[in-house]
């Protein structure tokens, strides 16, 4: 089947009234969730996972991308009126879009973010439907060595590229691989570390975790750090970008959006590291380098591009490979395992409608977004209004019915509520997430392509297969170069970017 019948199909699922409005759905509640500072869209969609049990797999992974798309629209509008990003991937936006909106062109800095989010969204898709299947072919010839091999790539890339020192990401990749291994051994159905606990026999769930540490730990920060509502109440006006906008943005706009795309596909980048880099590269091939910051419209359009740019990018790696390059599609993994679907390179073959019709759903879905969020930002600010006091309890309120919901448990509350305190604990003393959830996703499929690696009958199979080779020896270099002087430099001074 061609790329022309294949859309023909996803269209076909996506443009059925149930899945247009599911798509409808998912990227509201995104762009609600991108607006609002303290709760993001891993935490969401954890949320919503118990709400799909009943639904079409086709329509609850449609409405959940939605959602983690929606969440990289709605990121901006807090940054540019609020100078708090909604999301992390808005963070460096704060710089030039605050800064036009006290300059009285907070119209021109969400209407470029709005456009440029469409055209980065769009191009992402057009290469996610261009190189997945391409992928998912190539991806037939992997065994168990060379997934192995794969998704400890991707550890190493989600750890080398955490904000800090590179013990700390080796600390929460570790944990992560720990806490997976609990629960009845694939092999031998022994159980392991479960102390008598009937409900830990089944593992330790992703979503009570991910509303734990996203949702639950999120909120104990903000609450901690008594953030300030100071919502841009000036009159917002022009928001439709002007000429001079338009020939100032134009090549941001495409670099971005490459930029952004190819990124994403790297597991561990995800959409903040991508702005981090777009903003750089704006600031560096400027004729006026010195006035970013000061509210240069470019500053604003390269960044948000190109986080919508590498939702594509990271759709490709989960749909193709199978493997989640960051938390966001790690808990998007496990929306589609619970559904009884494994993404992967058999996942065009064997499920061609969830493929080209999720593909479908996201050109449908960034049409939305652009035709929801411009005419609805005056709904967006009255919404920042919200006291947090009343924003906060309703949010725990919401991961407490999630977390029970999943199976009439108390004892899943029990595990949410325990992964707050750690959620908490780990952002007070600047440690990352992302490394200890992909970690638990990803550690019981590790240890499955290890184990059966070792069928094979020589324990040096990984190094004799070239695919498995190069990608063992790159994870080895990246690991080493790490804790050279320069590289630990680097890493710092963007961790000190990042807190101010």
């Amino acid at each position: 089947m061609g790329v022309f019948d294949s859309l023909v199909l996803g269209f076909g699922v996506a443009l059925t009234v149930n899945n247009l409005f599911y798509c409808f759905i998912g990227v509201l509640i995104g762009t609600l969730i991108g607006v609002l500072p303290g709760l993001g869209p891993v935490a969401t969609i954890s949320l919503l996972l118990p709400a799909t049990f009943g639904m079409d797999p086709v329509s609850s992974i449609i409405m959940l991308a939605g959602v983690y798309y929606g969440a990289q629209y709605g990121g901006s509008t807090t940054s540019i009126l609020v100078n708090i990003p909604g999301e992390a991937s808005s963070i460096i936006t704060c710089l030039d879009g605050y800064r036009m909106a006290r300059q009285g062109r907070a119209g021109a800095a969400l209407g470029m973010s709005a456009f440029g989010s469409f055209i980065g969204g769009t191009a992402s898709i057009i290469g996610l439907m261009l190189i997945a299947p391409m992928l998912a072919r190539l991806a037939l010839k992997f065994g168990p060595p060379e997934y192995f091999c794969l998704m400890l790539f991707g550890l190493t890339m989600v750890t080398y590229l955490c904000v800090g020192p590179i013990s700390k990401g080796l600390i929460m990749t570790v944990a992560g691989l720990a806490v997976s291994v609990i629960g009845q051994d694939p092999v031998s159905g022994i159980t392991r570390f479960t102390f008598g606990s009937i409900t830990l026999m089944d593992g330790v769930g992703i979503v009570p975790v991910a509303m734990g540490l996203f949702g639950i730990g999120e909120v104990l920060t903000n609450i901690e750090e008594n953030i300030k509502q100071e919502v841009f109440s000036s009159k917002i006006k022009g928001l439709y970008p002007s000429l001079k906008d338009w020939a100032a943005c134009k090549w941001p706009i495409l670099r971005g959006s490459l930029l952004g795309f190819f990124m994403g596909i790297l597991p561990g980048a995800g959409t903040v590291i991508p702005t981090f880099m777009s903003y750089s590269m704006e600031k560096r091939l400027s004729r006026h380098p010195e006035k970013f910051g000061t509210g240069m419209i470019e500053g604003v359009a390269g960044p948000e591009t190109a986080n919508n740019a590498a939702v594509g990018g990271a759709m490709v790696t989960l749909l193709s490979l199978g493997i989640p390059p960051n938390v966001g599609m790690a808990i998007l993994l496990g929306a589609f395992i619970i559904h009884g679907i494994q993404p992967g390179p058999l996942l065009l073959t064997k499920h061609p409608a969830i493929f080209w019709g999720t593909i479908a759903s996201m050109y449908i879905g960034n049409v939305m977004l652009l035709i929801l969020n411009l005419p609805l930002i005056g709904l967006w600010v009255k919404i920042l209004k919200i006291p947090y006091n009343i924003l906060f309890p309703l949010i725990i309120m919401f991961c407490f019915l999630g977390a029970y919901s999943l199976n009439n448990n108390i004892y899943d509350i029990v595990i949410m509520i325990s992964f707050g305190f750690f959620g908490y604990l780990i952002r007070k003393f600047s440690y990352e997430a992302a490394p200890f959830t992909l970690a638990l996703v990803l550690g019981p499929m590790l240890e499955n392509a290890f184990r059966q690696s070792l069928l094979y009958g020589d324990p040096w199979i990984f190094f004799k297969r070239p695919i498995s080779a190069v990608l063992l020896l790159i994870s080895v270099v990246l690991l080493v170069t790490s804790f050279f002087p320069m590289i630990f430099q680097k890493r710092v001074e963007l961790t000190e970017n990042l807190k101010e």
